[in-house]
């Protein structure tokens, strides 16, 4: 019997109903690996979620709490997903063909984690602004955002791309790191303590696979070459997977990410954004665009270099971005429930006059 408490469950025996809690800790297409008091056992899910789901958000992802209708003999079934604490979420473009974006769904990667380790590489593939989209996005997550910057045995100096960091990203930890020779490593046992879960996140080839295996002790994960010329890598991580560390502490693994929709992040936005938001209200103007208008606080900033143009720049496109997919994603919700309501009524009447000729 395993103590389900040490995967942050709370309740370690069954429900009144016979359901046992547990956590998902893989996904691979829509088979589940659920650990429970029983142990590591397959999933499927119950037949009412294809029914009720409203989108993909409402499907269990790795991290999941849930309750489990327990088989022994074959897969059990997911009844009911828990709470969660904190999820984060990214833009699935649907039915993008020749620039046309027919919908946009909300891909929920993880859940109920601590922190958010936003990992880039120390080498040509560096940028500053693809970290700015991840922490707008981890902000959203209700984690905590931790930057990792690895292969820092592979960088003859550091100094400046660690200094452009912290400024985009002020009051964020961030640490630079080598899973081959160790640097830094010892800084990150204060995040991965008994019960915490980090979720890594980061394109390919920039190290997560050698980051969670230098974390584990040993190989868990198979590490790709990158290519040279770019320094990119191909997906060493097919599927998202939680694993225990040693410490008692979990993480979540997820497939490299070739570009990150941001997905329902006003608030992370706003927080990563927050002294370009401060000077809105000091515009002459309460409509101000902020183009020419007279007496633009933050035309002005940018003009005293308080302010750069790029992050400006940044600030729009994230906010234009997460505009358009909450406004595809709203029509697909209320495209749903209208589907639902008429099912709903139809069935009803077939019911009052069955058997009325």
């Amino acid at each position: 019997m395993i103590d389900i408490r040490q995967y942050g469950c709370a309740e370690s025996g069954p429900t009144s109903g016979g359901l046992l809690p547990g956590r998902v800790i893989e996904l691979q297409r829509e088979q589940y690996t659920v650990v429970c008091e029983r142990g590591e056992v397959p999933a499927a899910l119950k037949g009412a979620f294809f029914y009720n789901a409203g989108a993909r958000e409402d499907f269990p992802c790795v991290g999941d709490f849930v309750l489990l209708q327990y088989n022994d003999a074959g897969s059990s079934l997911i009844t009911q997903i828990l709470p969660r604490r904190t999820k984060f979420s990214r833009a699935d473009f649907s039915g993008h063909k020749a620039g046309y974006v027919k919908t946009v769904l909300e891909q929920v990667v993880a859940a109920n984690f601590d922190y958010v380790f936003i990992i880039s590489s120390l080498n040509n593939d560096f940028n500053v602004g693809r970290i700015e989209r991840y922490l707008s996005q981890a902000r959203q997550s209700g984690g905590r955002p931790v930057i990792i910057l690895t292969k820092a045995d592979l960088a003859e100096g550091f100094d400046a791309q660690l200094a452009a960091v912290k400024k985009a990203a002020p009051n964020v930890p961030v640490h630079a790191v080598s899973s081959h020779t160790g640097f830094g490593m010892a800084e990150l046992d204060k995040y991965l303590r008994a019960g915490k879960t980090a979720v890594f996140l980061g394109m390919s080839g920039v190290g997560k696979s050698s980051l969670l295996n230098a974390l584990m002790g040993r190989e868990v994960m198979a590490v790709n070459a990158i290519r040279e010329d770019d320094s990119r890598g191909r997906h060493t991580t097919s599927h998202r997977q939680l694993f225990m560390l040693p410490s008692g502490g979990m993480i979540i693994d997820t497939p490299g990410m070739r570009e990150l929709g941001l997905f329902g992040a006003v608030d992370g936005i706003g927080s990563s954004y927050s002294d370009i938001e401060a000077l809105f209200a000091q515009c002459r103007f309460t409509d101000c665009r902020h183009q020419t208008e007279p007496g633009c606080a933050v035309r002005t900033a940018i003009t005293d270099g308080s302010v750069s143009n790029e992050q400006w720049d940044n600030y729009q496109a994230q906010k234009s971005e997460v505009k358009f997919s909450d406004d595809k994603n709203a029509y697909l919700r209320d495209k749903h429930e209208s589907q639902k309501s008429v099912s709903k009524s139809g069935k009803e009447f077939n019911k009052k006059h069955r058997g009325i000729v």
